[in-house]
Parts: structure tokens; sequence; C-alpha cells
């Protein structure tokens, strides 16, 4: 019997939708709540987004190099495990599709519920529902293979960008409703800085995942080289300029009390800016934009286990690595579906977003450090791309990833060791599979 493999049908366009659109989503418009929550500062605010902006960039350049080198479906795991062995690449993929992705999912998916339940003024208990609905549908469209999971990807980046440009455009150009002061620096209640800036940081990092996931479907890009460090390179730079822009006219609209928790503000702003019916149509333009981003997650989530598989590294392989007659991992699919389904009835937005934001900062710390090794252990392996100003960036990437990861640890520890322990659960796993396949 022939072996199955995947299609290469991704063009240069869809990888750059694929960056944009998975990472332009339900962060933008409502981690804006909890950044100004944690910081109660214009300035400590807009502050963090520039912040996190620099250093996913700084990140995404670094890692452009390794997915250009390494140009493998399953992506960061197949760097960490060509870096650092078998383990370390079992392990992130485990993360990857026990929290990263499910996690992802489900905290978008309570978003898209959260607003058509206020879009359509339906009782709160509808938001859950919604949510799975939501999910399983985008699954299955993703089931339907790579190409109509890309469709939907770019055809969702036009729409989403819509809501976006008219806010920009439109709250750039009307007078603001609040006279914005970015001094003092410091947080309006008096919470120490340090303390205030991290949790804020932490916050924004949500809005910028996504990047890495380019990687993932690197056996199913034509110009995996040419198009992966291109995609991650402009597409960040745009998302990052965007970020800014939008919380600049969310700040000079609201005020700061009003903003913090509030995961209504983008819509209530729109209000302000367009009118009532102006506000609902922005704020269908930001269902959209959800719903790219779960397909974005849905679409990459699926390759982790199905590269994993092909690896023989998980108890069912023979399962996960099974494809349907359109070339899609309908059963890694599946999976990722039902612990998503299970996030979604046990979580919480906030804190789905900040458990998965930590456990792979760890890991892409990891990736950052994979550059210098490999620099030094293979310097002859081709690298159709290298990293810009080398060794600076991936040190401000090193150094950025390691503040995220010990602020969490100290202001946020119980979340931090539930991620680590699912994490390291993977461990026992890895072993017990290398032994039953031994034996």
């Amino acid at each position: 019997m022939e072996e199955q493999k995947l299609k290469r049908t991704i063009g240069p366009f869809s990888a750059l939708a694929l960056v944009m659109g998975t990472v332009i989503g339900g962060g933008v418009f409502f981690k804006t709540a909890s950044v100004v929550g944690a910081t109660h500062s214009v300035s400590l605010t807009l502050l963090a987004w520039i912040v996190a902006g620099i250093l996913t960039i700084c990140g995404g350049l670094t890692v452009a190099e390794l997915g250009a080198a390494i140009p493998e479906t399953g992506g960061s795991v197949q760097y960490m495990r060509h870096t650092y062995g078998p383990l370390s690449g079992f392990l992130l993929g485990w993360a990857e599709m026990l929290i990263y992705v499910p996690a992802n999912m489900a905290a978008l998916s309570i978003i898209f519920g959260t607003q058509v339940v206020v879009l359509l003024h339906l009782s709160v208990a509808m938001t859950v529902p919604i949510a799975i609905v939501v999910v399983m549908f985008i699954t299955g469209l993703n089931i339907l293979g790579a190409k109509v999971g890309g469709a939907v990807q770019s055809t969702t980046l036009i729409f989403k960008l819509i809501p976006i440009f008219v806010i920009v455009v439109v709250g750039l150009l009307i007078p603001g409703h609040v006279d914005v002061t970015f001094i003092p620096i410091q947080p309006t209640d008096n919470t120490n800085m340090l303390t205030a800036f991290s949790g804020g940081l932490l916050a924004t990092m949500f809005a910028y995942e996504g990047w890495i996931n380019i990687g993932d479907i690197a056996g199913e890009m034509k110009h995996p080289k040419k198009d992966i460090p291109k995609a991650v390179v402009f597409g960040l730079t745009f998302i990052m300029i965007i970020y800014v822009l939008v919380n600049w006219i969310f700040l000079k609209n609201m005020p700061i009390a009003a903003i913090a928790g509030n995961t209504n503000t983008a819509a209530e702003v729109a209000g302000k800016l367009f009118g009532d019916f102006g506000g609902k149509l922005v704020t269908i333009g930001i269902l959209v934009s959800v719903f790219g981003t779960i397909n974005g997650y849905t679409m990459t989530g699926a390759r982790i286990p199905y590269a994993l598989a092909n690896n023989n590294l998980l108890p069912f392989s023979q399962h996960f690595k099974k494809l349907n007659r359109a070339s899609a991992p309908y059963v890694a699919s599946l999976f990722i579906l039902t612990i998503a389904i299970i996030m979604i009835l046990l979580g919480s937005f906030d804190i789905l977003t900040d458990m998965l934001v930590f456990v792979m900062w760890i890991f892409n710390c990891l990736l950052f450090l994979a550059l210098f090794v490999l620099r030094k252990k293979e310097p002859d392996l081709d690298r159709p791309y290298k990293v810009l100003w080398y060794p600076i960036v991936p040190i401000i990437a090193i150094v950025g990833g390691l503040f995220i990861v010990i602020t969490t640890v100290i202001n946020q520890t119980g979340l931090a060791m539930v991620g680590l322990g699912i994490t390291l659960l993977g461990i026992p796993v890895y072993y017990l599979h290398q032994y039953l396949i031994k034996k």
C-alpha cells in the first residue's frame, strides 16, 4: 500500500494569511481589558503592546531561520527534535496538542459565543453551546482538506481587516472622548510598576500568539524555504502597527476604569465611533476575525499529532497519522476538537490564554537557543534565510521570553504549576510508549 502524503497546495499569500489571520483575532479586541486591568496606565498599556510586538518580531526572525533550514511538517516540534533529540520534540508537541492549540480554540470560541450573545441579545446560557457549535463547524471545514482550510483563512483575513481598518481610520480622524495623558508612567492604582507591566505584557502576548504555527504546515507549502521567513517578518511587523493603533483608539475613547475588565470594549468604542447600527456591523466583522483565528489554529493544530505519529512517538500513532481522501489528518483533528470542547466546558478566557502563553514561551526560549546550538553544531546546514542582526535579535528574544516565564511563575504560581504539570506528564508517556514499541 502506497504511503499517504500531504499535498503541497499552500502558496505565499496563504502563508502570509495564515500568520496574520491566526494572530489577528480575539486578542487585539478582547485582551485590552486584561492589559489595562493589569497596568492601570495609558503609557504602560501602549508600552506593553509595543514591547510584546518587538519581542514577537525578534522571536519570529529567529525561528524563521529554523523554519527555512528545517522545512518539515510539524514546525517547531521538528526544530526541537532536530536540535535536542526526540524527547524534546515530543514534549513540545505534547504541550501543543494538549494545551496550546485546544486552549486557543476554546478561549476564542468562548469569546465568539460571548459576542454572539451580546449582538443578538440572547441568554448568557447560550455562550457555551454557541462556542461548541462553532469549533465543531470549523473542524468539519478543515477535515475537507488544507485547500478548504487555506481558502477560509484567506477569505476571513480580508474580511477581518475591514473592521480594524475602519476603526483605525475613523478613530484617528475623529476627536476622542477622553483626555489621554502619558504621565505619570506608573499605574494609577499604586500597584508595583514591575508587577503591573509584567501582567500587561503577559496579557498582550496572547494577542501575538499564532505566528509560530506557520511551520506546522511547511510540508504542505509550495516553497517553504522562501515563504516562511517572508510571512513571519512582514506579517508580524504589520500586526504590531495595527495593535498599537487600535489600542490607542480604545484608550482615547474610553477611560481606563471603563476598559479594565470590560471584554465589550471593542463593541462599545465602535458604538461611540459609528453609532448603534455601525457598532453592530463592526462587531460582526470582529466575529469574522475570531472565526478566522479559530480556523488558523484548527488547521495547523491537527498537523502536530500527525507529525508526532509519523515518527511513531504517540500512543495509537497508526490512527493519528491517518489521512482522509482530502489528505487531511481527520483523527488528529477530532482529537484536538475533543480537548477543545472539554476546555470550553471547564475553562475561562483569561485562565486558558495565560496558561498557554506561559507554557509555550518556555519552549519558545528553547527554540531561540536552538539557533545558537545549530549554528555551532551544524555550520554547514543549508540556511536559505539567516536571522537579521545576529546575535542581537535572538538574544533579545531569549531575554524577553525568560522575563515572561519568570514573572508568571512569581505572579501566577498555581497557573504555572498546572501548565508545567501537564507538560511534564508527557515524559512518562513518552518512555512508556518507547518501551512498548520495543517490547
